[in-house]
């Protein structure tokens, strides 16, 4: 392995990343709103700052994404009783529909992306993504510890 191949995955992640935004566009929604409705499906009711912190983006981001998808009904926030401070956020009934449209939009996605693979290679591609993510997560354990 060389460098050439971090590249290779950095460049595949910025064209899959764009790819994504172009197609949620055509459901008149943008890319950093429904990535935060799919966060909110995988890992319901936490505060806006796990979301911000899951999605890389500033706090004062994620309050401005979550303002429009409250305005448009998609989803609500709750003070949280754990901190009067925090505000839990959840999906609303009204967006169902939308976050189903997203999932659907992202299988199409990750099927061109694996347009010619077998179900073999997709099974083995998928486990050797979970090792490099235990890697990296147990790579990062030190920088974490040390703060």
């Amino acid at each position: 392995m060389s460098i050439a191949t971090g590249y290779r995955l950095a460049d595949n992640s910025r064209q899959l990343r764009r790819l994504f935004d172009a197609r949620v566009r055509g459901l008149g929604i943008t890319g950093p709103q429904a990535r935060l409705l799919l966060a909110l499906e995988r890992h319901p009711r936490e505060n806006q700052a796990f979301y911000a912190e899951r999605l890389e983006i500033e706090p004062i981001t994620l309050t401005r994404i979550a303002d429009r998808l409250e305005d448009a009904g998609w989803i609500e926030r709750q003070s949280d009783p754990a901190d009067r401070r925090a505000r839990i956020l959840h999906l609303t009934d009204k967006s169902r529909g939308i976050v189903t449209a997203l999932r659907a939009s992202v299988e199409a996605l990750f099927d061109d992306m694996l347009h010619g693979f077998d179900a073999a290679e997709r099974a083995s591609f998928a486990g050797m993504l979970d090792r490099i993510a235990a890697n990296l997560a147990a790579a990062r354990l030190p920088e974490v510890a040390n703060g």
